[in-house]
């Protein structure tokens, strides 16, 4: 009896298998996810990376020697344009200064006797009691005491602007960088390292990068760099963290020129900084939202890519038809933008297309 049951049930499993495998190898048998192409909209973010810069990052050098005898800043601190900075000991050059004006004087004085003569001894030639050649002597003395009053009053504007050097001010609204010298340190115009830099941060330059096809694509959807600037959306800046950066930027400037060795060009988008949070030096993402209207959109999952072709099955009269397409290298990650190869009202394997066959039927 027991035998009987075993020969019952062996069969029962041998009959099982011989009927899967007749289903698993009648691929006609498989049914397919299928999708009907349909024109849509989407939105496609694309990011970029991105370095930040103040708006204008002054060096402060001195333009005259000494011993920095007041430092009146702080680093980090935030300055409006002539502010004082640095003082420069200007004792020297009130000296030169001084002897500069002395010198102004005894030009002037020289320059006025030189007047006196002149005049006297035209007044003798006229009356012929002085030769030419003395007259041509006194005025060539005049000339000689004007060029030297020039020399003074340049000599003692020289002096002026040299004092006025001594109070290094500052050149713009900013942020006062790092102070390598200090109250003490001797200075000059010829010091490797400036004596600090004033970033004017209320504005923040960043830069970044897009390739030849993202370029061309604005130019088309624009008509050119001009209309592209001042048409575009505004952008967006992903922080170093993550983080979304709070204000929106706008695109300030496109390089028409295309960078050889990379095949990209420069762009920089204009970012408020009222808060002080971004600083120059740091980087980031741009990030760049393109949107699409009335497109054809298919999923990721329904194409395979066949020698440099993308490929989708079409479903025409239940079987499967290998179409090439052409798509927009811009994604969402999900989806494409079919740019030909296909209509609206077209359907697709949307899924496991890797596995379709050309011709194979589809359910």
């Amino acid at each position: 009896m027991r035998t009987g049951i075993f020969i019952i049930a062996l069969c029962s499993v041998l009959l099982s298998g011989c009927k899967d495998k007749e289903q698993s190898e009648d691929g006609q048998k498989q049914t397919w996810k299928l999708v009907e192409v349909q024109q849509s909209s989407t939105q496609v973010n694309h990011l970029y990376s991105a370095a930040i810069q103040g708006r204008q990052d002054i060096e402060i050098r001195p333009q005259v020697q000494g011993k920095i005898v007041e430092l009146r800043v702080s680093e980090g601190e935030r300055v409006h344009k002539g502010q004082t900075l640095f003082v420069i000991d200007p004792v020297p050059y009130r000296a030169a200064l001084a002897q500069a004006t002395a010198q102004v004087k005894a030009a002037r004085a020289t320059l006025a006797t030189a007047k006196l003569n002149y005049e006297s001894r035209k007044r003798l030639f006229s009356e012929k009691v002085v030769s030419e050649h003395d007259l041509q002597t006194v005025h060539n003395s005049l000339l000689d005491a004007e060029a030297g009053e020039a020399l003074a009053l340049a000599t003692e504007k020289s002096a002026r602007n040299n004092l006025s050097y001594t109070t290094v001010q500052s050149p713009s609204d900013g942020i006062v960088g790092v102070l390598p010298f200090h109250q003490g340190a001797l200075v000059g115009p010829d010091i490797a390292q400036p004596l600090t830099t004033v970033s004017d941060n209320s504005l923040m330059h960043v830069y970044f990068s897009m390739d030849e096809n993202g370029l061309l694509g604005l130019l088309r959807r624009y008509g050119s760099i001009d209309h592209a600037i001042a048409d575009m959306d505004s952008v967006s800046l992903v922080l170093s963290d993550g983080g979304m950066y709070g204000k929106r930027g706008h695109i300030g400037s496109i390089s028409g020129v295309i960078n050889r060795s990379t095949g990209s060009v420069s762009l920089r988008a204009d970012f408020p900084n009222p808060d002080r949070l971004l600083h120059s030096g740091a980087t980031g993402n741009i990030q760049m939202v393109s949107q699409y209207e009335n497109v054809l959109l298919i999923p990721q999952s329904s194409t395979v890519f066949l020698q440099d072709k993308t490929i989708v099955y079409k479903v025409v009269d239940g079987k499967a038809v290998a179409t090439p397409i052409t798509v927009n290298p811009s994604n969402n990650g999900r989806e494409y933008i079919v740019e030909s190869g296909l209509n609206a009202g077209d359907v697709i394997v949307a899924e496991g297309a890797g596995m379709v066959r050309e011709g194979m039927d589809i359910k």
